[in-house]
């Protein structure tokens, strides 16, 4: 493959990966962005080994996976119990503390592969697979620990897909959040989270996981793109991904972004502006 410093997965070769940016970017604003797609696209992005029939072969397992669920199984509670027999028990769905080390754990079709992985990617199995089987679904981004919830707010079951579905009651809630923040469990942290927001949140996890690994600053770069392309992504982004090209030797793309940077936050932050500029000057000052 001629990666001989990156362990695997490796990236795809430069066509393939501006074909699937440009599909990322295309569902991204599309007018209902489907989530397993854009996850699957992720994967795509990081991994050069999936390829069309690889993503095609993983929805259709979403879709086996979703019939074999019961047909209505009852209230949100049954739905939850019904997903957690199927994919926690059956298919042994879960997480380890050991899956935070792993750039597989977050990358959709290497989930379904392992049956291990983030909190949020396993919720995103959870998601699709009961989506499909017409359950009332959605994720929940509470702070620090992904999980998913059942039925409308004033029925609202929630499940952890990580410990393999375990429906959660209130107290279980109060101490993921908690533990995770220090502060107490707030019902504006069970809104159900969009499509957008969730794959947001896995390019955040993705950047995380990246800048622990200076060596891999490949999928830092990655993720910061694919950012780049959703619809609203917070401007620093851009200031990201000027660093990130400087700190890979591209000085001149990488003082342009800086450049670009620095305009957009000039009219709200001139100490900011100024700082970019100076971090431009000198990332063209390291050609000479």
């Amino acid at each position: 493959m001629g990666h001989p410093y990156l362990p695997p997965p490796y990236p795809p070769g430069p066509e393939r990966a501006a074909e699937v940016r440009r599909r990322f970017g295309e569902e991204a604003r599309s007018e209902r962005p489907d989530l397993s797609a854009l996850c699957l696209l992720i994967g795509a992005a990081a991994d050069g080994s999936l390829d069309d029939a690889g993503l095609d072969a993983a929805q259709l397992e979403l879709d086996e996976l979703a019939g074999q669920l019961p047909y209505r199984p009852g209230g949100p509670r049954a739905w939850a119990e019904a997903v957690r027999r199927l994919l926690g028990t059956r298919y042994d769905f879960g997480g380890t503390p050991a899956d935070y080390q792993r750039l597989e754990s977050s990358l959709l079709h290497e989930v379904l592969r392992r049956r291990r992985g983030l909190p949020i990617l396993l919720s995103v199995v959870w998601l699709e697979v009961t989506r499909r089987a017409g359950a009332p679904v959605h994720g929940v981004a509470l702070p620090g620990h992904f999980v998913v919830g059942f039925g409308p707010p004033e029925e609202q079951v929630l499940a952890d897909p990580f410990e393999g579905g375990r429906v959660l009651s209130g107290p279980d809630a109060e101490v993921l959040v908690a533990g995770a923040t220090g502060t107490p469990l707030e019902p504006s942290m069970l809104v159900p989270a969009t499509p957008l927001q969730v794959v947001q949140r896995v390019l955040n996890n993705m950047r995380a996981w990246a800048s622990a690994r200076p060596e891999r600053s490949d999928v830092a770069l990655l993720a910061v793109e694919l950012g780049l392309l959703l619809p609203a992504h917070p401007a620093r982004l851009r200031y990201e991904r000027g660093q990130l090209l400087v700190q890979r030797g591209e000085f001149v793309a990488g003082a342009a972004e800086l450049e670009a940077y620095a305009e957009l936050v000039g009219v709200v932050d001139p100490h900011t502006e100024e700082r970019a500029r100076a971090q431009a000057r000198e990332a063209r000052a390291l050609l000479n």
